[in-house]
């Protein structure tokens, strides 16, 4: 009887060793475990993130102490919200906060008894949403059109000089209107050597509100196209020339193109906008407060500040303060959660 190759003389097979595992077992298995060890090893500690970021961190922190000395430190002082604050109990105004009395909720109440604080807040909102009308549409029309010019250096001075009015102080925005569109101003004058009759818009309560918006658009139109310019440098110039070799043309790409790249910036800066909606300006309207009157002039911010600056009444002007903040924050995360549900990535992300 033959015997087969690894069989016993009695014709049985020996049991079945253990195999070894091949080098591509082996292999595969060090690449599933290079991963774990690499993440693991990968963390960089703390003390090694501190040393290397070093300079950076040195060059951010007078940003952060000014930040806490400017914008932190002085949220505590809203507890004169819930007092009847005196800066005159005590030897300085820090510790007459500790010698005023408590009244709770008492400054609200009169806040919202108030006629005169809910003219300010029917101002600010009717500022508010002309100017986001009016005005933020505008910094995007201009980018569109300004990124459209071929010639670079006619694009650069077209830039510079809508932007130069943003470094313009109030006080100059409005002298410069007050020579243009005042009663002895350019225009009205040339009216009246021609046989016309002159007008003085400076002191029309009823357009002040258009006048406002008018200033607000020259002095800082410019800042806006700056960012929606930068968007654009973005853009591929790939995705323009994919829309032209199929058939697009300078409307189709501007909407297909163009406008879904400034989408997100649009919606930041529409965020952050709606969130600034109580702050519609306070010098501006405080140098031409006597002009149109209080009526048509008075905004939040001149109000809080005609109480607690000019009246001395810091408890009422703080909860005024204190309420539009809140409802700032409020529109912020209102508009930010808008955002998210459009796609956009707002302010933060979700």
């Amino acid at each position: 009887m033959s015997l087969t190759a690894g069989s016993r003389p009695d014709g049985t097979r020996p049991p079945a060793a253990v195999e070894e595992p091949t080098a591509a077992v082996a292999t595969a298995a060090a690449k599933e475990r290079v991963p774990r060890k690499a993440g693991r090893a990968g963390r960089i500690s703390w003390r090694i993130r501190l040393r290397r970021d070093r300079a950076l961190i040195l060059m951010t922190l007078p940003v952060i102490a000014l930040l806490l000395l400017f914008n932190y430190v002085p949220l505590l002082g809203n507890v004169v919200a819930f007092q009847d604050y005196d800066p005159y109990v005590s030897t300085n105004g820090i510790t007459a906060i500790f010698h005023s009395p408590w009244v709770g909720v008492e400054q609200f109440s009169r806040m919202f008894d108030d006629p005169l604080f809910w003219d300010a807040t029917q101002n600010t909102i009717v500022l508010f949403m002309l100017q986001l009308v009016l005005f933020f549409p505008i910094p995007i029309a201009l980018a569109l059109l300004i990124n459209s010019v071929i010639r670079p250096r006619v694009r650069a001075v077209a830039q510079a000089i809508m932007y130069l009015p943003h470094f313009f102080s109030w006080v100059l925005v409005v002298t410069v209107f007050q020579q243009i569109f005042g009663g002895a101003g350019i225009i009205a004058q040339t009216l009246e050597d021609h046989g016309w009759s002159g007008f003085d818009l400076m002191t029309n309560a009823g357009l002040f509100k258009y006048l406002v918006t008018a200033q607000a658009v020259w002095k800082d139109a410019g800042w806006g196209i700056i960012v929606f310019l930068a968007a654009l440098a973005a853009v591929s110039t790939d995705l323009y020339e994919a829309a032209a070799m199929d058939g697009a043309g300078r409307w189709r790409r501007m909407w297909h193109v163009t406008l879904p790249a400034l989408r997100p910036v649009i919606a930041l800066l529409l965020v952050l906008r709606v969130g600034d909606a109580l702050s519609v300006g306070f010098e501006q309207f405080l140098l031409q407060r006597d002009a149109v009157g209080v009526g048509a002039s008075e905004v939040l911010d001149t109000y809080v500040w005609n109480l607690g600056i000019q009246n001395g009444d810091f408890s009422y002007a703080a909860a005024v303060g204190l309420v539009k903040g809140v409802i700032g924050i409020c529109l912020v995360l209102g508009a930010n959660k808008f955002a998210h549900l459009l796609g956009e990535q707002g302010v933060y992300q979700k």
